[in-house]
């Protein structure tokens, strides 16, 4: 993909906007866990404190995020923790097709695995080198650069394995289940057969 492209209908930003649904959570390190459970390759719940979670491997992502408000940033730099990183150290059951990622006060977005497991999805813990802020998602946000950016929650707390898929909060109410922008797939009402379960 070349980077100085834009998707259809979006423009360029030069700062970055706070968007979100809700108020900002307040981060407490001490009560603070990651977990990977669901249809897991061993059946079990894998979990992680702030600390630990700390400790993973950290990797750096260079990547675009496109809002379905219709800015985009480019070539912003991404630092955390790739989600494939994730399904190595904690890996799903062969029949697993979706995730769900969970973030704070119950919000989720459901992903194909195909996704999430892409070379630079990341659970990212930082941007340009900072720790990111609150209002962006510290302590952790996921960042799947070629999704429209609802598909990476902010504030994220978890990943559920799924052997079907499920809507998330946005799909609920109206968002496609896909999330394309270079198809501009903003909402639900364009999907096409087969692109997500029935609303």
């Amino acid at each position: 993909m070349d980077q100085s492209e834009l998707p259809p209908g979006q423009r360029l930003q030069r700062g970055w906007p706070v968007t979100h649904y809700g108020p900002v959570p307040k981060f407490k390190p001490e009560r603070w866990e990651f977990r990977v459970f669901g249809a897991t390759a061993d059946g079990d719940k894998h979990c992680w404190n702030h600390e630990e979670f700390s400790a993973l491997p950290f990797s750096t992502v260079v990547a675009d995020l496109h809002c379905v408000t219709k800015f985009s940033m480019l070539g912003a730099e991404w630092g955390g923790v790739l989600a494939r990183t994730l399904t190595e150290l904690a890996p799903p059951a062969p029949d697993v097709t979706h995730v769900m990622v969970w973030a704070e006060y119950g919000y989720s977005a459901n992903l194909r695995v195909e996704d999430f497991v892409a070379e630079r999805t990341v659970f990212a813990t930082h941007k340009a080198g900072d720790l990111l802020t609150a209002e962006h998602g510290f302590p952790l946000r996921l960042v799947v650069p070629h999704l429209y950016a609802w598909k990476g929650p902010k504030w994220v707390r978890g990943v559920e394995y799924m052997t079907a898929d499920r809507r998330g909060f946005w799909e609920e109410r109206g968002y496609h289940n896909l999330g394309d922008p270079w198809r501009e797939q903003r909402y639900s009402y364009q999907e096409e057969p087969g692109e997500g379960p029935e609303l």
